[in-house]
């Protein structure tokens, strides 16, 4: 089996679906990419059982055939090519692969195609076309609040329900929760399911900066998508997901309104001298003044500020987690940002005040034990 195609165009694709392969996987076959030829089209896969990515490039060869070839040897020999057509000869007896180029040859051992895990399809599935540029929008705005806890494993990946009205996406770690709504996403049926962290991390790496269009289809077990010769499919969440809504406070009748950018600003700053284990910082709200404070008795390091914000309630003194209020602020795009706080002991909302009219977004995050200091 012979084929002839540009290395930089070859190392382009291979970058694209090289994220999935793992450095120490369940079968050793996985640290290989399956190339398929057929009609002149090469289709290359890689895969850890949980998720796979598939690619197609048009490539000179009039043969068909298949062969996996090792990804790590394969990669460093094209990153380290100048651009060139280079030619791809496979011995399918002995699955030996030789690579000819301008610069010399190289010969690899690959393995038998057939021993490459099967990719699952999506049958008797739903389908749902999503613009990338959304998409990665909603995918940035709640992966970081996805829980590393593996015996909570609905945790770890983010909630997707799709309805006749809008679709929402939900992440929590237990200690914050993000939820975000599209109006301008809606399916003929109401589905729900958990699609894991891993795959959505590398659904964002690989969506074009050109907006496009990215169809996506879904059954009981595994998610598909595919957009610009690339697709993606993978193994959903079994998990019933936390009735997260309930724990979401109806009643804040303290609201506080203030420039995002001063906010995390001065947040950065205060951060540095909280404690390295809570990373507790202190918000004091009295009138139109938002005092922030920080201690870290084991050093005697403390920090304050002053603010100026606009206050619809009573006074009120809580503690967050710096880390958290950090994370949250700075994936919020809106110049100003409201806080909406009922009791020291209960969960803060955190919105973005100017919104766009297509999506929804809400941001919980749970309060800490205030030290007793002044």
């Amino acid at each position: 089996m012979k084929f002839i195609v540009n290395s930089s165009y070859l190392l382009k694709q291979l970058n694209a679906i090289n994220g999935v392969i793992t450095t120490n996987p369940v079968v050793p076959i996985l640290e290989n990419f399956l190339f398929e030829i057929s009609g002149g089209t090469l289709t290359i896969t890689a895969s850890d059982l949980q998720t796979s990515m598939m690619t197609e490039l048009e490539v000179e060869s009039k043969e068909e055939g298949s062969i996996a070839m090792p990804a790590k040897i394969l990669l460093e020999t094209l990153r380290n090519l100048p651009e060139q057509p280079v030619n791809f000869t496979i011995e399918e007896s002995s699955y030996s692969v030789e690579i000819s180029s301008d610069n010399g040859r190289y010969k690899l051992s690959g393995e038998n195609a057939t021993d490459f895990p099967r990719v699952p399809s999506v049958s008797d599935g739903y389908s749902v076309n999503i613009s990338s540029e959304v998409l990665g929008m909603a995918i940035s705005n709640t992966i970081y609040a996805t829980s590393n806890d593996e015996l909570r494993p609905s945790m770890t990946g983010v909630f997707l329900k799709l309805d006749e009205t809008n679709t929402t996406f939900v992440a929590t770690d237990s200690h914050r929760l993000i939820r975000y709504r599209r109006i301008d996403i809606v399916s003929d049926m109401a589905h729900s399911m958990i699609i894991p962290r891993k795959a959505l991390t590398l659904l964002k790496a690989t969506l074009p900066s050109k907006i496009t269009n990215v169809a996506m289809e879904f059954n009981t077990s595994n998610a598909f998508f595919d957009f610009n010769r690339v697709k993606m499919i993978c193994r959903l969440i079994d998990e019933r997901y936390p009735d997260y809504e309930n724990v979401i406070p109806a009643d804040n009748e303290n609201n506080i309104t203030i420039g995002k950018a001063e906010l995390l600003s001065s947040l950065k700053r205060i951060a540095i001298y909280a404690n390295k284990t809570t990373h507790q910082v202190r918000l004091k709200i009295t009138g139109s003044e938002l005092m922030i404070s920080s201690e870290d008795l084991d050093f005697s390091n403390e920090a304050n500020e002053r603010l100026v914000c606009e206050h619809d309630g009573e006074d009120i003194e809580i503690g967050f987690n710096a880390k958290f209020l950090i994370e949250m602020l700075g994936n919020i795009s809106s110049d100003q940002i409201t806080f909406k706080l009922s009791a020291p002991n209960r969960a803060g909302l955190i919105e973005p005040s100017n919104k766009n009219e297509n999506e929804d977004i809400l941001m919980l995050v749970m309060p800490v034990m205030l030290n007793n200091y002044v």
